[in-house]
């Protein structure tokens, strides 16, 4: 990269940073009046890299945002156990979400202009800062409705318990499971850049797009795969029937195969945990192509609710799964007759 290139990125950092870094780590610590190790734990569990007391990498932006978190310690609105879990979680995210459109922005300029990677990205890199405003501002939208989402979807969960639920150890009841792509390790190797992108790409867009407008979420996706989770069982099912048959009709796709199963989980990180959860991974790695698996306590629950005759469950053989013993499969599926109501 030329000189010309470095002066242009280091304009687009200092603007977003809000001016040239001039400060120390200790000269954040004494203009907001705490000590060296505070910034440094503030730093760390932002994701950055160790900086030394001579390194002159902070800007007034920092001194800022490093005085917010002591005055929010200060009120008690937090403990420092707290304060430093949610810098982690907005650093993890805000990391991903950078990386995420950025990239995107490489991709949309590769692909109008008919530029390599190479270009695309010095392209990309002498506008990083233009929409830095529009972008900030849907994110703090995007934050604002999620929140708001969560929020009535806690208070409709708090408001159906009883007091006889032991919430003790796993307090969320969820249906959930895997959906990922068979072979995909195998066909990978023959794609090109543009052709895995764009593999990678429709798996994750289709599958966003059905499990969120049927009511579910995405907890993660995990290379070739999809974690789902949905607040009851009758919305899981629809969920992972209708992403079957979406991601069935892409021909850019291969054959997926997914499981289904309901029980108690803990969210932490943004992630869940539960023995649940490597039941329905276990589940997914043994079903056939275009099938999707269940184990039997999950389709007895499914089999008795309102929506239970709509369904075809097919036992299948039972199999030994490493760490968790026998499982009885139980294959799930429309019955055509309910089918064109999907």
């Amino acid at each position: 990269m030329t000189s010309e290139n470095l002066d242009t990125v280091e304009y687009h950092v200092n603007r977003l940073l809000g001016g040239a870094p001039s400060l120390t780590i200790t000269e954040v610590a004494e203009r907001v009046g705490v000590d060296v190790s505070f910034v440094r734990t503030f730093w760390r569990a932002m994701g950055f890299a160790t900086v030394t007391e001579a390194d002159v990498v902070f800007t007034e932006a920092d001194v800022q945002a490093v005085r917010t978190w002591r005055e929010l310690l200060a009120r008690g609105r937090v403990d420092e156990r707290t304060a430093v879990s949610l810098l982690r979680a907005e650093s993890h995210i805000t990391d991903r979400l950078v990386l995420w459109q950025v990239e995107a922005l490489i991709d949309d300029v590769a692909r109008r202009l008919n530029l390599d990677d190479t270009s695309a990205r010095l392209v990309v890199l002498d506008h990083i800062s233009d929409d830095f405003e529009l972008l900030s501002e849907q994110l703090a939208y995007s934050w604002r409705r999620q929140l708001a989402a969560l929020a009535t979807r806690i208070n409709a969960e708090v408001a159906q318990r009883s007091a006889d639920d032991d919430l003790s150890k796993l307090p969320l009841k969820r249906a959930l499971g895997f959906v990922d792509m068979v072979e995909y390790t195998r066909r990978s190797r023959t794609l090109d850049v543009t052709q895995l992108t764009e593999l990678i790409q429709g798996f994750e867009f289709i599958a966003r797009d059905v499990i969120t407008s049927e009511g579910g979420r995405i907890v993660k996706t995990i290379g070739d795969a999809v974690l789902y989770i949905a607040d009851d069982l009758d919305t899981g099912a629809r969920i992972v029937l209708s992403l079957i048959e979406a991601l069935k009709a892409d021909p850019r796709l291969p054959p997926v195969r997914a499981s289904l199963v309901q029980g108690r989980v803990v969210s932490h990180s943004g992630d869940i945990f539960g023995p649940v959860v490597n039941v329905a991974s276990r589940l997914a790695d043994i079903a056939l192509p275009g099938t999707v698996l269940m184990d039997e306590t999950t389709a007895a629950l499914l089999q008795a609710s309102e929506t239970g005759h709509e369904y075809d469950l097919s036992p299948r053989p039972v199999v030994e799964v490493q760490g968790l013993g026998e499982i009885r499969p139980v294959e799930l599926r429309k019955k055509p007759e309910y089918e064109s109501d999907d």
